[in-house]
């Protein structure tokens, strides 16, 4: 063997070792994925948000052949459990819900937040959007919309309505419709859809807006009334009860929304996979028979797609948080 040959010979054997991960790391994508996934949901048990992320998380499970699991992260905004999503590693095996609190009025309302929405994370898809209830508890002497506001402006401040948290879903709608009608109730934050229930139900607080999925059986129980929707029309599981449209407050509209986010620098052909995977979840029968139960209308669409809807969002919570003076209580 000539010297010149060795010499190579050493040399690939030397090299080797150094390309086996870039080898793995381009490899990576494919084999997505390697080990259980960690689905996070910023607020606790028992909300319109978790019975989302269960409902398509069990489907994914049996897509993958992995088990996702969901991790409720409550508090703090969703803050803490944004920002453990931001500093994992990005291989697709730690993913987040987003929704309009998190993504669309967090930058609005908090100045100095561990992390940048539209830089440290990667849009996903769309999982679905969901019908905004406006409920009292049965001892409020009002039987429908307009009776709540009037004792609410009769009795300003002797009220108080809960929500899951500051900046959920449910604060931004309560806050929205307090800027329209003039209403003054105050705002006690919970840690999650769950825990503000029980209060309500139990009466120690007197309303609230909150998902339909969560608050369906309540009501159809006799335990909550419904006083109206925050969607554009009525829906087909309550059809008597109006929007809040109708009640002479034109173009009120608010309603939930969820999807799948990443860490950035997730290598896109996983993100591409977890969005077709998300979208052949929602197609399943038993995920389209959950969402119609519940209202909700299911999302799917490529990521830029759903970054697009973000930015819209973005922009229209700006503008209201700065009208309605929204802030963390």
């Amino acid at each position: 063997m000539t010297v010149t040959r060795r010499r190579a010979l050493a040399a690939s054997t030397l090299l080797a070792p150094a390309l086996i991960p870039a080898v793995a790391r381009a490899q990576a994508p494919s084999s997505w994925p390697r080990q259980s996934i960690r689905f996070v949901v910023p607020f606790a048990p028992g909300g319109t948000s978790e019975i989302v992320a269960r409902t398509v998380a069990q489907e994914l499970s049996k897509q993958l052949g992995q088990t996702v699991f969901v991790d409720n992260k409550g508090g703090g905004a969703g803050i803490p459990a944004m920002t453990d999503v931001a500093k994992a590693a990005p291989d697709g095996h730690t993913i987040i819900m987003g929704h309009v609190g998190s993504l669309a009025v967090n930058p609005y309302i908090f100045n100095n937040q561990p992390y940048d929405v539209n830089r440290d994370f990667m849009p996903v898809t769309l999982l679905a959007k969901v019908p905004n209830l406006f409920a009292i508890h049965p001892d409020v002497p009002a039987k429908d919309f307009r009776e709540f506001v009037a004792y609410v402006k009769k009795n300003p401040g002797k009220l108080d309505y809960g929500s899951a948290g500051n900046a959920s879903a449910g604060h931004l709608a309560m806050e929205y419709l307090k800027m329209v009608t003039g209403m003054f109730i105050t705002h006690i934050p919970y840690r999650g859809t769950g825990p503000q229930l029980t209060d309500l139900l139990a009466g120690r607080t007197q309303a609230t807006s909150a998902g339909l999925p969560a608050l369906l059986p309540h009501i159809k129980a006799g335990k909550l009334r419904a006083i109206a929707v925050g969607t554009a029309q009525r829906i087909p599981a309550l059809p008597d009860v109006p929007t809040v449209a109708e009640m002479g407050f034109k173009d009120f509209e608010t309603s939930q929304w969820y999807g799948i986010l990443v860490p950035a620098g997730t290598p896109r052909d996983i993100v591409k996979r977890l969005q077709e995977e998300s979208l052949k979840a929602l197609r399943s029968n038993s995920v389209t028979s959950r969402f119609t139960n519940d209202g909700a209308t299911g999302g799917g669409g490529p990521p830029e797609e759903f970054a697009a809807f973000i930015a819209q969002q973005q922009k229209t919570w700006s503008d209201i948080v700065k009208r309605a003076g929204i802030k963390p209580d």
